[in-house]
């Protein structure tokens, strides 16, 4: 069985957006582009918390509208869980907003940071210390949560294969 909702979940350059066309078209379903990037390229990356809670609640509602008007599998890049995880990063704290927000995804890929980092005018930690603290409060969220999730590493072919591995892994598990 494939999940209706697969959120990629992770630091940036870890390769969700490269990905996720890719899963779409494997799996038979519909993207859903990452709204804080559009976000960032149109206004720029000096955010405040009230730009973070904005770029989610747009988000979840592109995703509550395309789950509606679809019914194949839905691939979000990035979800609220990913820009609380931005607010934590940014500021040490987040809206409440975040943590009563509760359309989570059925299966969250989590993007290990095992790719060079690449600036792309949006991107704000390339260091390693800061991908490695996003990385794990990206996996803390998950599992504070108690969503579904698998880790994703892997170069190339091997990301996308491990992707879809465990695409494959969630009719299996319960």
């Amino acid at each position: 069985m494939i999940p209706r909702t697969i959120c990629l979940h992770g630091p940036e350059s870890t390769g969700k957006t490269t990905i996720a066309p890719r899963v779409a078209e494997a799996i038979g379903g519909t993207v859903l582009d990452e709204y804080g990037r559009e976000y960032a390229e149109t206004r720029g990356t000096d955010f405040t918390m009230r730009d973070l809670v904005e770029i989610a609640k747009t988000h979840d509602a592109g995703t509550q509208m395309m789950l509606a008007a679809k019914d194949g599998p839905l691939i979000l890049d990035t979800d609220p869980l990913m820009t609380a995880v931005w607010a934590d990063m940014l500021f040490g704290t987040r809206d409440p907003w975040f943590d009563a927000w509760d359309a989570t995804a059925d299966l969250y890929l989590l993007f290990d940071i095992d790719l060079p980092w690449v600036a792309d005018g949006t991107r704000l930690f390339g260091t390693d210390e800061a991908r490695r603290r996003f990385f794990e409060l990206s996996r803390a969220e998950l599992e504070r949560r108690g969503v579904r999730w698998a880790w994703v590493r892997g170069e190339g072919e091997a990301r996308f294969a491990a992707a879809m591995a465990a695409i494959a892994a969630f009719g299996g598990a319960d």
